[in-house]
């Protein structure tokens, strides 16, 4: 049995705290989010679902930040961050059990206070759990609205940015993706021949 290529950097650490950037295709680079139209991708049903459940990822866990994305007609692109110290305020949920655990206005209750116990840390999921949240929960909502046979490729690509240079280069990489789709099909196309 042929072994699976490993996608992710052996011996990284998924969860730290790092700018990354991911691609996800659509099984078999089937076109069912929208299409291109004069340079611009205009989202069908399934493709609003897919732009809205990356506005729910970074609603979802605090420690998340969307950079930036755009929905494809067969796949997505992000720039996605995990970082600990992230203070969202208005998003519907109350971040301030996280960095106080402890709600006691009272600096020092205890005389001999336990940090272990009063510190819970924060569970980060790692890139893979989000990327999955993200893709199960598109796969879930686009099953319900009437596409049963909707599946992702297996696993995702992914690269950790490196610097401020290379974060600017993919932001516009990102931006400019409905433009460029013309030239990407033939690319795919030629490749296959």
């Amino acid at each position: 049995m042929k072994e699976r290529k490993r996608t992710r950097l052996e011996g990284y650490d998924y969860s730290t705290d790092n700018l990354y950037f991911i691609t996800s295709c659509v099984q078999d680079r089937e076109s069912c989010f929208g299409e291109i139209v004069n340079n611009l991708m205009i989202l069908n049903e399934f493709g609003k679902i897919a732009h809205n459940q990356f506005v729910w990822l970074q609603n979802q866990y605090a420690y998340l930040m969307v950079h930036n994305f755009v929905i494809m007609p067969d796949h997505v692109h992000a720039v996605v961050e995990i970082n600990r110290n992230l203070d969202f305020v208005g998003n519907g949920r109350d971040h301030s059990v996280l960095k106080n655990p402890n709600p006691n206005p009272n600096p020092n209750p205890n005389p001999n206070p336990n940090p272990i116990q009063s510190q819970k840390p924060l569970k980060i999921k790692s890139l893979s759990e989000l990327v999955g949240a993200y893709k199960t929960t598109v796969s879930k909502q686009i099953h319900l609205a009437g596409k049963e046979r909707f599946n992702w490729q297996k696993s995702f690509h992914d690269r950790i940015i490196r610097n401020e240079m290379e974060f600017g280069r993919i932001i516009n990489y990102i931006d400019d993706n409905p433009s460029n789709w013309k030239k990407e099909k033939l690319n795919v196309l030629l490749t296959a021949i």
